[in-house]
């Protein structure tokens, strides 16, 4: 009953993991990526885009396609422990939790993605959703799958990167994932990707977390932006968003087109 979660084994083995973003809660395109057969797992980005509770166990339905793949969903600030009960519950093993303020806001994300026992003190009880088989699997079932959740959480408050290694000691964090656009407005330089503060913080998290035996995850637009990355020991990447590719696609080839009719 209990399903593979690929970004969980790859962790667990210590070795590299690509992703790709979708705004799409479309089950086609994670069919187009699934059968391009390069993406270990899609990060659903569903704090940016609609969705409803049947989309999300539909796209959870498509991933289950693809038995090398898997799936995370990046989740709003509020309510955390709904929303994450939600993506895993229809399929999406792993979670990345933005808007992180404090220790006390990752220990929330923490505890809404482990089960409701004294070993894993989470919050998630038993519920009859598409991750227990719609009450099929065995309660050990549901609490092992649970556990094989991978939390990542976005650091991208000042607060945050200030307190970073609180955070990252309370336990139960996975992943981490500088977030520059935030973290630009949050100490008042928004829009200035080449201030140097930017440069650091970036380093800083990912220092700190690989010395705290935590994964850095990075967001890349164009993969020969990963070398510098790869150097400092990073092995995990998302890549891409589905609608920066379509916006630039048409701005490249429709100026093109529109330029040879003279318009």
């Amino acid at each position: 009953m209990k399903k593979r979660n690929i970004l969980r084994e790859l962790l667990n083995e210590d070795k590299p993991s690509v992703s790709m973003h979708v705004h799409s809660i479309w089950p086609g395109m994670v069919e187009v990526i699934g059968l391009a057969g390069t993406m270990d797992y899609i990060e659903f980005s569903g704090e940016y885009a609609p969705y409803d509770l049947m989309s999300l166990e539909n796209f959870g339905r498509a991933v289950d396609l693809f038995p090398n793949m898997s799936s995370m969903m990046k989740i709003e600030q509020q309510p955390r422990t709904h929303l994450a009960v939600r993506a895993v519950g229809s399929g999406i093993q792993n979670l990345l939790f933005a808007d992180i303020w404090t220790a006390d806001d990752a220990r929330e994300a923490v505890t809404a993605s482990r089960a409701d026992t004294p070993k894993t003190g989470g919050r998630a009880g038993v519920g009859m959703r598409r991750d227990g088989g719609y009450g099929e699997a065995t309660l050990t079932e549901y609490i092992d799958s649970l556990e094989d959740t991978v939390v990542a959480l976005m650091i991208e408050k000042d607060s945050t990167v200030q307190n970073l290694e609180e955070i990252l000691s309370i336990g139960g964090i996975d992943m981490v994932q500088f977030g520059p656009a935030d973290y630009s407005m949050s100490i008042g330089i928004p829009d200035q990707w080449d201030d140097p503060r930017i440069k650091k913080t970036d380093r800083y998290i990912i220092e700190t977390a690989l010395k705290m035996g935590i994964a850095p995850r990075i967001e890349l637009t164009d993969s020969n932006d990963a070398e510098e990355y790869i150097e400092m020991g990073v092995k995990h990447f998302c890549i891409g968003w589905d609608v920066s590719i379509i916006s630039d696609w048409a701005k490249q080839h429709g100026a093109a087109l529109a330029n040879k009719l003279g318009k």
